[in-house]
């Protein structure tokens, strides 16, 4: 009899955190679908067009879309092996390329796109861009970018102006990164990164992982139009 309530015990147990997590994963999305406006601030390279996404080089052919959260560890990793080359793409105007950050991992998530908009206001969003994911904490919303963290991150790249310190403990783009959660919803983008060419998708199986192998992102980039 003993071991049934403790087994009951369990099985209660299992419920109440399977709950719970359902209710943490409700309020974050929750948060993300209360900012969402159509009359939120947004940074001046934003287009609601390509999905309020940022965009750098945007008259150019090609398009290529980047989805990322700044707390996503794979997203780290892909910047670490693809970020060098679409830098070199961006810098030579070979492609139009949109950033989408994503905000699902939490409440940091949200601060640092917010970070990140700040900076493409000051025309540093590739080094902000890079700048949060080498600074990226190995646990989610640790509390790393609480505070003065991500105006010292800004500051680490060179930006030290008093627009963007507003923008920052402002929070002067937060409502717009849930404009970038409804949009990417809208476009059936659930996991990061997640990477289109002229609107394909890269392909992440493990036969030809084009987000893991250089060789192959470049020749995916190639195979789009990117020259």
């Amino acid at each position: 009899m003993a071991a049934n309530n403790g087994g009951d015990k369990g099985t209660r147990n299992l419920v109440i955190v399977m709950v719970s997590f359902i209710v943490v994963v409700g309020v974050v999305f929750s948060l993300i679908s209360n900012r969402s406006s159509t009359t939120a601030a947004i940074p001046a390279s934003v287009s609601a067009d390509d999905g309020y996404g940022i965009v750098l080089n945007p008259d150019t052919k090609p398009t290529i879309d980047v989805y990322v959260d700044y707390q996503c560890p794979a997203c780290r990793a892909f910047e670490i092996i693809n970020g060098g080359y679409l830098n070199e793409v961006i810098a030579q105007n070979k492609a139009k390329v949109v950033f989408h950050p994503m905000t699902f991992i939490g409440p940091e998530s949200i601060l640092a796109a917010n970070a990140a908009a700040c900076a493409a206001d000051e025309n540093e969003f590739m080094a902000m861009n890079l700048a949060l994911f080498q600074d990226q904490s190995a646990e989610e919303n640790s509390g790393k970018w609480q505070g003065d963290a991500l105006l010292n991150i800004g500051k680490s790249i060179g930006i030290n102006s008093a627009k963007f310190e507003t923008c920052i403990k402002d929070g002067s783009y937060v409502n717009w990164t849930g404009n970038v959660a409804t949009a990417t919803a809208k476009a059936d983008v659930n996991g990061t990164p997640t990477i289109f060419v002229n609107g394909k998708e890269l392909d992440r199986s493990k036969e030809n992982n084009e987000y893991g192998d250089p060789v192959k992102f470049r020749a995916a980039l190639a195979a789009g139009g990117v020259k």
